[in-house]
């Protein structure tokens, strides 16, 4: 769990780190541009990280399941090799999966209005600029979002299925307590990040307001990625235990 919590945590380091220093820049200075390159190098990136977060989210459901379906095969199966394997095919699908569409993109006509109704260069708002009618890109991102958020829902929900299955059978109310915990905290992270990514990505964009859009996207970018580490923290107990020892020492040093 901690591992697949190591490998989310730098995801969302490098996806704060690629949208919220220029988006800042852009709300607190005059000068609001971004260069070509730079904006497709934006775009790409959170094609890339939002597409790996799917496939780490489900994979973290995955372990929970077998951490408290098969309890006793947990050490064989999810040994280290197994998780090591696994995110490196996360990394890899992510990187590799968005190419394709970045690759319409990159080769469409640009040469009409450069203002990007948006605070960070997405890929829809981008497509919207290009001085052509095709609107096969805007396909393309939707049938690749719709592939990759719902085989990663699916994954997900069939893993929650049997874990509640499971946990229903434990006969003590403190075992079944104990065993919803350690999913509580994925959970709601899970809730959150499918939801407004279903909103923004895998309906088509004439339902959708333009500012309900950016409400919605900062939600992923920014919002998501600080209530995470909170809601892990908040909801382990191993971390509660060590924040209350951390504490009780500075005081007796105190």
């Amino acid at each position: 769990m901690y591992f697949f919590l190591c490998n989310l945590s730098i995801l969302e380091i490098f996806l704060i780190a690629f949208i919220t220093p220029k988006m800042l820049e852009n709300l607190l200075s005059d000068d609001k541009t971004i260069s070509f390159w730079g904006c497709m190098t934006q775009c790409y990136f959170f094609f890339f990280l939002g597409t790996t977060e799917f496939t780490l989210i489900a994979i973290m459901s995955f372990d929970r399941y077998i951490a408290i379906c098969h309890p006793l095969h947990y050490a064989i199966i999810m040994n280290d090799y197994v998780c090591a394997l696994i995110a490196l095919v996360c990394w890899l699908g992510g990187i590799l999966l968005p190419l394709s569409a970045m690759t319409l993109l990159f080769k469409m006509p640009f040469c009409g209005p450069n203002i990007i109704d948006h605070f960070f260069c997405d890929y829809a708002p981008l497509v919207l600029l290009a001085c052509t009618e095709d609107t096969f890109p805007l396909t393309l991102q939707i049938i690749l979002a719709d592939i990759v958020e719902g085989i990663s829902l699916a994954f997900t929900l069939a893993s929650y299925l049997y874990i509640i299955t499971t946990i229903l059978r434990i006969p003590s109310t403190s075992g079944r307590q104990k065993a919803f915990s350690t999913c509580t905290s994925h959970i709601t992270v899970a809730s959150i990040f499918y939801g407004s990514t279903v909103f923004l990505y895998c309906l088509p964009t004439q339902r959708r307001s333009p500012n309900v859009q950016k409400a919605v996207a900062l939600l992923i970018v920014v919002v998501t990625p600080s209530l995470n580490p909170f809601i892990y923290s908040l909801r382990n107990e191993k971390v509660k235990n060590a924040l209350r020892d951390f504490v009780r020492k500075k005081v007796f040093l105190c």
